[in-house]
């Protein structure tokens, strides 16, 4: 597209066009990415709620009082009492054997 032979009025119609299209593409793509994050969430059995509560709160720093230990705990080995996961990040290698021998991850649950 040549604009050095648009007019003035054709210039700004253009770019009147360009803002009404990036502001519908950048709709279409927070639309696009919700629907991912619902997705992916409802993958790994995270409820949608907890992810947005912890989102809100935002990172802890060190010295908040959100240090280790203050998640609770909602998964727990039955014969090892030692062997816990509060659900956040990756699996711990037990969870995945646990489930990948064929057991329900809910049998876990504390």
């Amino acid at each position: 597209m040549d604009l050095s032979n648009m007019s003035l009025g054709d210039l700004r119609n253009l770019q009147e066009q360009l803002k009404q299209e990036t502001k519908k593409r950048e709709q279409q793509e927070l639309q696009k990415a919700r629907e991912q994050i619902i997705a992916i969430a409802q993958s790994v059995g995270v409820p949608l709620e907890d992810l947005i509560s912890s989102a809100a709160r935002g990172p802890k720093s060190k010295n908040s009082g959100g240090g280790i230990g203050s998640v609770a705990v909602r998964y727990r080995h039955p014969d090892d009492a030692s062997q816990q996961w509060t659900g956040r990040g990756r699996q711990p290698k037990w969870v995945k054997e646990w489930v990948e021998g064929g057991k329900s991850i809910d049998q876990l649950r504390v």
